[in-house]
């Protein structure tokens, strides 16, 4: 009677407080109180009740007394008093960030409880051995003492230079040091552009799968994000055809992703002068996404879209978290290029935003001259013998190995997205499957409609681990899909 009485005020508490299971072991964790997952279950469920230490815990944090909570409280009861809650802001409801949802939060769970999980969902250089250059960090490291400060609210004098020298190189036209800005990485400055330039109902054409950031941020700022889709039978180039049908009389511009995440497409010439012939004729915006310029492969040449365009108004998105592997460091910048007329007030909206939060990262943007001047290390990485195209070949040829997979060899960034035989493994839900891998064989991928990709039965692989670990991870790839079935 007693355990009965136990759980139901704890499962009572719990819920007067908005707290789970999982919160309640991060609570004990950060207390160094020895509490497991399946104590909380056991306790939860009335199978049994705590000892006196963990009860005067779950007391404390749960804002009860260890009378009331027992059900032994022999004067006037204590009632859990109602409270007011909160909730997130309903501008959240439609906006998600699957590359770290639920299923990251379960492998963190199992390796508290000291299960290894191979780790092949973000594209973090760092925890894999990738190396900022050794000049880049004594430069940081020198210049510290000189960085305490807030800078010009777009960035460094030295760094918008270095970066105009770049546009240049780029061959992207009309951009002056007034317009460039620097940010906390490209997803800062995607969500302050969509910020500044949407008003709610305005449409932007987004690629699907996508990086879903721009979605995301899209539908934050009061807009629709409109996937056009990008053709997997055409190396995952984007669906000229398709973007075209989803053009309306309220779309305001279109995003591009090239290199692509998730795909690792890289964008010839011909398809980005197309896409700009479509930007001239509905008078709209490009967005172009270009932070994996630099992490091309096969001989192939990365084209700004923006040099095709210099009649249109153009944002391009760049940054050094991927090619110098220093992600961490959130550096990152943006180039307004092309007929800057079309774009004044738009303009001075960014600015706006840009003030608003004084300015980004100093210490980081110090590095910025020295990062994309002299020699550029990445390069050692995409080469023929190189460590990214290497496990790019390795990861690509061990897949086609697999039966029951597809997938088309990406020529850019550190990301594969393969298919799974809709006939072969009746693939319903991409986020099941996702669960269920890791459940059982302790490997963590994205599910393609973590990158609002509709069709199930597709995800995306990191090839950012060593050869050894890819081989592991898809040695239990193989292995689960030679019985798993939906």
């Amino acid at each position: 009677m007693v355990q009965s009485s136990f759980a139901g005020r704890l499962r009572k508490a719990m819920e007067m407080r908005g707290l789970k299971q999982v919160d309640l072991l991060r609570m004990a964790s950060e207390r160094g109180q020895k509490l497991g997952k399946s104590q909380i279950s056991q306790y939860v469920s009335g199978k049994t009740t705590p000892r006196s230490e963990t009860l005067s815990f779950l007391a404390d944090v749960l804002d009860v007394s260890e009378q009331w909570l027992m059900g032994t409280e022999h004067t006037e009861q204590r009632e859990v008093p109602s409270m007011r809650t909160y909730k997130k802001s309903s501008k959240l409801d439609h906006v998600s960030y699957d590359v770290r949802g639920p299923a990251l939060d379960e492998a963190m769970r199992m390796e508290e409880d000291g299960i290894h999980i191979l780790k092949l969902n973000i594209g973090n250089p760092a925890p894999f051995g990738f190396r900022t250059p050794d000049e880049v960090v004594q430069d940081m490291a020198s210049q510290l003492r000189k960085t305490e400060g807030y800078s010009d609210s777009r960035g460094l004098f030295s760094a918008r230079k270095a970066i105009m020298q770049y546009d240049q190189i780029k061959h992207i036209p009309n951009v002056t040091m007034n317009d460039i800005y620097t940010g906390n990485g490209v997803s800062d400055l995607i969500n302050m552009v969509m910020q500044a330039m949407i008003e709610t109902g305005d449409e932007i054409l987004v690629p699907s799968p996508d990086y879903p950031l721009w979605t995301a941020c899209v539908t934050l700022a009061g807009g629709k994000a409109v996937h056009y889709l990008c053709d997997e039978q055409a190396d995952w180039l984007p669906d000229l055809d398709d973007m075209r049908s989803k053009v309306t009389s309220n779309t305001k511009a279109v995003v591009i992703i090239n290199p692509n995440n998730p795909t690792g497409a890289l964008y010839p010439r011909e398809v980005l002068e197309e896409i700009v012939q479509i930007a001239r004729e509905h008078q709209l915006i490009i967005l172009s996404d270009e932070i994996y310029d630099r992490l091309v492969m096969d001989g192939e040449e990365h084209v700004s879209i923006a040099s095709l365009a210099p009649d249109l108004f153009c944002i391009t998105f760049n940054g050094l978290s991927k090619s110098h592997m220093i992600a961490g460091w959130r550096i990152g910048w943006i180039s307004i290029s092309g007929n800057k007329r079309l774009g004044r007030d738009l303009m001075e909206g960014i600015n706006v935003m840009s003030n608003m939060r004084l300015c980004s990262n100093v210490p980081a943007q110090s590095i910025v001259q020295t990062a994309l001047g002299g020699h550029q290390s990445v390069k050692s990485y995409v080469i023929p013998g190189g460590r990214v195209r290497n496990q790019r070949d390795f990861v690509y040829e061990r897949l086609c190995q697999i039966d029951g997979i597809s997938v088309v060899k990406p020529k850019a960034a550190f990301y594969i997205f393969p298919r799974l035989d809709p006939q072969k493994f009746n693939i319903t839900d991409d986020e099941q499957f996702q669960l269920d891998l890791l459940q059982d064989q302790r490997v963590l991928i994205v599910p393609g409609k973590g990158f609002n990709w509709e069709t199930p039965g597709y995800f995306r692989i990191v090839f950012l681990p060593r050869r050894a670990i890819l081989g592991e991870a898809l040695d239990k790839l193989e292995t689960f899909l030679s019985y798993y079935r939906q």
